[in-house]
Order: C-alpha cells, then sequence, then structure tokens
C-alpha cells in the first residue's frame, strides 16, 4: 500500500501510548492512510525476509531467533547485528546495515528537542517493541537511560525504525528494518529477556580516543571508551550499570 507522509516540518502528536512520566508527543510524520495493523505488519514482514536471515545465519553456523545485540557508529553511518554462537557462547557479526538518515552532529542526545541520537548503552524489552510505528515497524531504545537521568538529559521516543528521516532517532529504510526487527523479535520471543543497543559515535580506538583529545565531548567519550572495549575483547555485551552518574562494566550472564 503507498503511503503519503505529512512533510516532515510538521510534528505532530501521533497515537503512541507514553511509557509512564512521559509525554506522548511524538516528532513524526504521520501516514494519510493507515497501513496494516501492527501485529500484522510485522508477521507480513517477517514472512518475506525470515527465509534468506536463516539461510544466511546458517552458512555461518548460526541460529534464527538467538540471542541479539545491536552496535551503531554515528560517523560510519552503520548498525551491526550480532548473534550469540551456541558453541563458543560469544556474539558474532552478523550482518550491518547503513543508517539511512541520522539527525544531529557527534555528542550526547542533552534535551528533548535537540535533534541529537543519543550516545550510550540501552536496551529493549519485549515492552519496547513498536509494529505499529508511523515509521513501518520500530522499538524504542529506552532514552533516557540511568546515566542520563544522573546527567538530568531528557527526550522521549527515541526509536530504531523504518523509512529515512530522522529527528534524533536511527532510520534503517523499511527493507532494512524488517530485517533488523524480525531477528530482534524472533531472540525476544524465543526467550532473550531484553537485547542490548550500544550507540557509539565512532569507533573508540586509542589512536581515534587521541584524535579526539581537544573535543569538548572528550570527557563524555571516555565514559563510553571501557565499554567499547570490553565488548571488543570478550565479544560478550557488558551488564551496564550507574554508579555516583558514572557507568560501570561487567561481565554479564551469558
Amino acid at each position: 500500500m503507498s503511503r503519503l507522509l505529512v512533510p516532515l516540518i510538521l510534528l505532530c502528536a501521533c497515537p503512541m501510548l507514553p511509557a509512564s512520566g512521559q509525554t506522548p508527543f511524538v516528532a513524526e510524520t504521520c501516514p494519510i492512510e493507515a497501513p496494516l495493523p501492527g501485529p500484522e505488519r510485522a508477521r507480513a514482514a517477517a514472512d518475506r525476509v525470515r527465509p534468506e536471515l536463516s539461510s544466511a545465519l546458517e552458512a555461518k553456523g548460526l541460529h534464527f531467533g538467538d540471542p541479539i545485540f545491536l552496535r551503531a557508529f554515528k560517523d560510519e553511518r552503520i548498525l551491526e547485528a550480532w548473534i550469540r554462537n551456541r558453541t563458543t557462547r560469544k556474539y558474532e557479526l552478523f550482518r550491518t546495515w547503513n543508517i539511512a538518515a541520522l539527525s544531529g552532529t557527534l555528542g550526547p542526545k542533552n534535551a528533548e528537542g535537540d535533534f541529537q541520537v543519543p550516545e550510550g548503552f540501552y536496551f529493549v524489552p519485549p515492552s519496547g517493541m513498536k509494529p505499529d510505528s508511523t515509521f513501518h515497524l520500530a522499538f524504542n531504545i529506552g532514552f533516557p537511560n540511568a546515566y542520563d537521568r544522573a546527567h538530568n538529559r531528557t527526550g522521549t521516543f527515541i526509536m530504531i525504525h523504518g523509512n529515512q528521516v530522522s529527528t534524533g532517532c536511527l532510520a534503517m529504510t523499511d527493507d532494512g528494518i524488517e530485517e533488523i526487527y524480525t531477528l530482534c523479535e524472533a531472540a525476544l520471543t524465543k526467550g532473550q529477556k531484553f537485547f542490548r543497543v550500544h550507540l557509539f559515535p565512532f569507533r573508540m580506538t586509542e589512536a581515534r580516543m587521541a584524535a579526539e583529545s581537544a573535543n569538548p565531548n572528550l570527557d563524555f567519550w571516555k565514559e563510553l571508551e571501557p565499554g567499547y572495549r570490553f565488548f571488543e575483547k570478550s565479544k560478550i555485551p557488558p551488564d551496564v550499570t550507574v554508579e555516583d552518574g558514572h557507568y560501570r562494566f561487567q561481565s554479564s550472564v551469558r
């Protein structure tokens, strides 16, 4: 079904249910014609993409529905999906997608309406899945997290979704989000309690961090760097907590 979209400049309140304490106002374009209802839309997407995904996973010794971890890099405009290997219990890179649109610049999201894509450590439980998004399929990454709240950062409904426009979210195209959503929903359905989403400005190598020594965001990025290095070394995403306004990382239960 073709969909006519109201121009992005018209920021409209779409019918989305807010999390507790959040405003229902959503900066999205609203479809004039309603698409398929959410559950039907997600099922139709899975029917389209599951055969190829299952085949590609099998070719790498991985399995559809096994635990997933997502990682994105803003400067490269890419999102990675890592799937846990049943034998090694470590995560292996399965697929990378180009990010079709992300707004703002490198650096954290500080306030509602600043159009920044967040940077940090987030997770998505089943309640964060949004099959009836106005941007085809989506999931809410859970911004602000405990670190963001400790630093008085505000914002609502930060999503990874379809389409190709962004006001603080990651837009992946409709084709891209169908694959990503289907992988994530399958993992949740098979028992993964939540999947982690780590958002970085760039790959936090020693050389790149040194090159950013004069950047005003450096102190914040040093908060992210240990989490990046933890996964790079272990290939298991860490458990992330916040103590006294700082991120802390430790081994997660495999």
